[in-house]
């Protein structure tokens, strides 16, 4: 289980990731998937992961030492990608690879190719993307009408975002709102913990403005959760009773 979200804003990119990962109930350990490929003032891209850890850390080693272009014998990385849609479909073609070498042996062991990734971030000269890509290598680009895309156990924090994200927001809000739909979803599945990885980048800097990890017990994230919960306790009182009476036969 995992819980990834990515938010683009006018004023930049938020990228949240858990750390949790589980093989059974008594096998839960922490793994980074919040993975930051950066040349500072030329890129800055970032992937976030959900599903098999074995595949996306395959995938991630993929990436980062090439695929070797049949045509021109070049080897593409992440890191030479000329633009995001180019890079994002590197991706793509890295799972499609991985599916290839390894997808029977995983399937007569009856184990799914499960894998998605976000991918997030600017190459200077084009403007700041965020794609998410699916099991199949294909991926779908985040909008204005709604600016972010989520992987893994996306279905608790959805509302908070449907609700409360516009294009137009404050990056940092961005990041609050994205805050507590981590908050809402680690609420209602054990399978999504901390700590928490977060990464926000402001357009045209081709660096981060924030790389930082939230540990269990922090007083900022503890001080929300604890507002968010009293809010929402104060919401509710504050809406009127239903008017409809039951009837009695």
């Amino acid at each position: 289980m995992t819980y990834c979200c990515g938010i683009l804003v006018r004023e930049g990119l938020v990228m949240i990731a858990d750390t949790r990962t589980n093989a059974g109930l008594d096998n839960i350990s922490t793994f980074r998937k919040l993975h930051i490929f950066e040349n500072p003032g030329e890129r800055i891209m970032a992937v976030a992961t959900a599903g098999n850890l074995a595949i996306s850390q395959s995938v991630l080693s993929t990436l980062s030492e090439g695929v070797e272009n049949p045509e021109t014998g070049e080897l593409e990385t992440l890191m030479n990608a000329p633009t995001m849609f180019k890079a994002a479909q590197r991706i793509g073609a890295a799972i499609r690879q991985i599916s290839a070498t390894e997808g029977k042996a995983l399937q007569s062991e009856d184990i799914n190719f499960d894998v998605s990734f976000l991918f997030g971030g600017q190459i200077m000269g084009g403007r700041m993307r965020l794609f998410m890509v699916y099991p199949a290598g294909n991926f779908i680009e985040c909008t204005t009408d709604t600016p972010y895309l989520q992987i893994g156990e996306h279905k608790y924090g959805k509302p908070v975002l449907d609700r409360a994200i516009s294009y137009d927001v404050d990056v940092y809000d961005a990041l609050k709102i994205g805050l507590i739909s981590m908050d809402s979803t680690m609420r209602s599945n054990l399978g999504v913990g901390m700590p928490i990885d977060v990464l926000v980048v402001r357009p045209d800097t081709g660096r981060a403005d924030l790389n930082h990890r939230i540990e269990a017990g922090e007083p900022y994230f503890h001080d929300l959760r604890s507002r968010w919960s009293a809010a929402l306790r104060a919401a509710h009182q504050n809406i009127p009773r239903p008017p409809y009476k039951g009837t009695t036969s």
